[in-house]
């Protein structure tokens, strides 16, 4: 078992301990009898940190509970120096550390907020290294719930309320009317009082004062299977992507010409021209794709009862030529049409008009199978891609070869 000095000094950076057991696989490790770097569990990520010796630094990447209740450390690379019994100093990522007490001491005001206002338990916590969220066990959560939970969590950071860590027993917690209990089974629990505001069983590292936490931010919501998420962030994250929010707020009205706050309309006013200019281009190309298939038909001979037209457009999109198939097969009743493109993406279209005797998917595919490209379709209209515009012409004769002599 791992004295786990962090219980009673979260802002505990450095301690001295030794080394019980020093482990190599799968990644190497030390177990200490004492340390002060808190493993990933309740929903709080791992401290990270270094250990030395007399002989080295080692760096701890990761640290993670056992079942038998010790704590590992792993380390960046192997160790050569360390042995059972060897003294070692430990120093913990005081910013990191920081802002987990931040982060975790936020979401313990944050979920008693939605408790008091709402009656909404949260039922899961996680923090991740950017943000961090709470699961609410509840079938709705309105925008007005969510500010008015905002306000107060900051609120009570605001006034600077003590936060205190007592040791109680189960039976004594279980009348001290707790927020929420630990799921193990426990003769001895962690309590985290914020005074008056709440009573939580955690073994988390926490703030002293609530002023400590800095703000808290809340940044979206979803609904999830078990009620909602509420994403958030605390202290100097929330500066940090408040700084980052306005940076990219104001490089986005400069664009603009407007302030900040006129960017949604702008965004919405520009959103509704591009749909606008989509629409006409889009009538424009349907405009064009009738006259050229109008052309290329009075242009073309019958041959076998039907019109064959093999193009390739150098500088159209595949989308207008698969348009442009689509008018020619559907303005002619003996059409086929063998089209591509070497522009961007090297692409061929195949279609036929509804009755004709061949099948556009299986040619685009045995096309493909040839020439190293992947596509197919139905029996009127294939499309297919190939990794080299050089093979685009000897694709189209391929293909043009096959209906022919069929």
């Amino acid at each position: 078992m791992t004295d786990r000095l962090y219980y009673h000094d979260p802002f505990l950076y450095d301690f001295e301990a030794e080394v019980r057991d020093v482990l190599d696989s799968p990644r190497p490790a030390l177990i200490l009898d004492r340390t002060a770097f808190y493993p990933t569990s309740g929903g709080q990520i791992f401290d990270t940190g270094v250990i030395s010796t007399d002989h080295g630094t080692h760096k701890v990447t990761e640290v993670a509970d056992t079942e038998d209740g010790r704590i590992v450390h792993y380390l960046e690379a192997p160790l050569k120096d360390v042995k059972l019994g060897t003294r070692i100093r430990g120093q913990i990522d005081p910013a990191r550390r920081r802002d987990h007490m931040q982060q975790h001491s936020g979401q313990h005001v944050l979920s008693a907020a939605f408790v008091r206002l709402f009656n909404m338990p949260t039922v899961s916590f996680h923090m991740a290294d950017d943000y961090c969220s709470i699961d609410l066990d509840t079938p709705s959560l309105t925008k007005t719930q969510i500010e008015e939970a905002e306000r107060l969590a900051n609120e009570i950071i605001l006034e600077n309320r003590p936060v205190d860590i007592r040791f109680v027993t189960r039976d004594e917690a279980e009348k001290m009317g707790l927020r929420k209990f630990p799921p193990t089974e426990r003769d001895q629990l962690r309590i985290i009082d914020i005074h008056d505001f709440d009573l939580t069983a955690c073994g988390g590292t926490h703030v002293r004062q609530t002023g400590q936490i800095g703000c808290i931010l809340l940044r979206k919501v979803e609904k999830v299977r078990q009620g909602w998420r509420v994403e958030f962030i605390a202290g100097q994250r929330a500066v940090s992507t408040a700084r980052r929010d306005f940076t990219t707020l104001t490089d986005a009205a400069a664009l603009f010409s407007a302030y900040i706050y006129d960017v949604p309309q702008q965004a919405s006013k520009s959103l509704e021209e591009i749909r606008s200019l989509r629409k006409q281009r889009e009538q424009s190309q349907e405009g064009l794709a009738a006259a050229q298939a109008a052309a290329l038909l009075a242009a073309t001979s019958e041959f076998d009862g039907r019109k064959l037209i093999v193009r390739t457009f150098p500088d159209r999109e595949i989308t207008f030529v698969k348009l442009l198939a689509q008018k020619l097969t559907r303005q002619a009743p003996n059409v086929v049409a063998l089209l591509a493109t070497t522009s961007s993406q090297p692409s061929l279209i195949f279609a036929q008009s509804a009755g004709q005797p061949f099948d556009m998917g299986a040619r685009m595919k045995e096309v493909m199978a040839k020439f190293g490209g992947r596509g197919g379709g139905s029996q009127d209209l294939a499309q297919g891609g190939l990794p080299d515009g050089a093979a685009i012409d000897a694709a189209l004769a391929e293909a043009r070869s096959a209906l022919t002599s069929s």
